[in-house]
């Protein structure tokens, strides 16, 4: 059976930062993952997303975690799709059309060399790339989801849709096989299930080295709203039990599954995530106290 390794998508957001969770001491940029490393073995940088990632970061990170440990990368948004702000872009790119693929290979090359301190450290886990709710099924986003794939050859990669046609009966037989044969782990995830949007709780495995579930909260301000609005959701001990044997299941068949909690309101998902190991094998997974 592989590992399972569970964790939040943040430990740098604010809300967190000013639950409390951190202790006095360590709320500066090195006590805070330090504090977050010795309880969980995973993390996704979100920030990332938002901007491209610094070498200098990828060095601290690794510095400042134990062996073992993994970040999960988002994907910049240019990458996949998204508006980007054009302060977003480094100052000598910003008079580039966002669409021209050369500006993409440009930013994905700056990308990947910021983060090969990481990945050489041993410590980078995944490359996430999460396209948009309007990135619907077809040969243009097939021929988009293999030009991401070239650019990032050798690089592991998981993929999260938010476009439920993706995901819907006639059509996830399809869309596993596309991502098996790009070598892409699936990305599961946990959402409300009423919304025209939702994702269903399928648990795919399209890579023998890592599967990806994330947990989004049960909001049916999913889509709309603020980040507080759509992700605002405790979970409930009972809601992570139906996920039990699903993860067990996603073990079986992946080396490692990464779980991450993507409810950041408060400490709501370092709370939802100390669960998970309560319910998940905790003399296995757990890096420590809880607290």
């Amino acid at each position: 059976m592989g590992d399972i390794l569970i964790g939040t998508c943040s430990w740098t957001d604010k809300a967190l930062v000013g639950s409390g969770w951190y202790p006095p001491g360590r709320r500066d940029a090195e006590g805070r993952l330090r504090h977050y490393a010795e309880r969980f073995p995973v993390v996704e940088v979100d920030a990332t997303y938002y901007a491209l990632p610094s070498a200098r970061n990828s060095l601290l990170w690794a510095e400042r975690t134990p062996a073992g440990f993994r970040f999960d990368v988002k994907a910049f948004s240019l990458l996949t799709g998204h508006p980007t702000r054009t302060a977003a872009l480094p100052a000598d790119l910003r008079d580039r059309d966002t669409g021209d693929p050369g500006l993409l290979d440009e930013i994905w090359h700056r990308f990947s060399e910021a983060l090969r301190p990481l990945r050489e450290a041993g410590r980078l886990g995944t490359l996430l790339f999460q396209f948009p709710p309007w990135f619907a099924p077809g040969a243009r986003a097939e021929a988009a989801l293999h030009s991401a794939r070239r650019r990032a050859e050798g690089w592991p990669m998981a993929v999260e849709f938010r476009h439920p046609d993706w995901w819907r009966e006639a059509r996830r037989d399809r869309t596993a096989a596309l991502l098996a044969d790009l070598d892409a782990a699936a990305v599961a995830v946990d959402m409300a299930q009423d919304l025209p949007t939702s994702i269903p709780p399928l648990t795919p495995v399209t890579s023998g080295d890592l599967a990806v579930v994330r947990f989004h909260g049960r909001s049916d301000a999913w889509g709309t709203g603020t980040k507080e609005d759509r992700f605002r959701h405790t979970y409930e001990r009972d809601e992570l039990m139906e996920w039990r044997p699903r993860l067990h299941s996603l073990a079986d068949r992946a080396a490692q599954v990464h779980v991450l909690f993507n409810n950041c309101c408060a400490d709501a998902a370092v709370r939802a995530a100390e669960t998970m190991l309560d319910l998940m094998c905790p003399a296995t997974h757990r890096r420590g106290a809880t607290g």
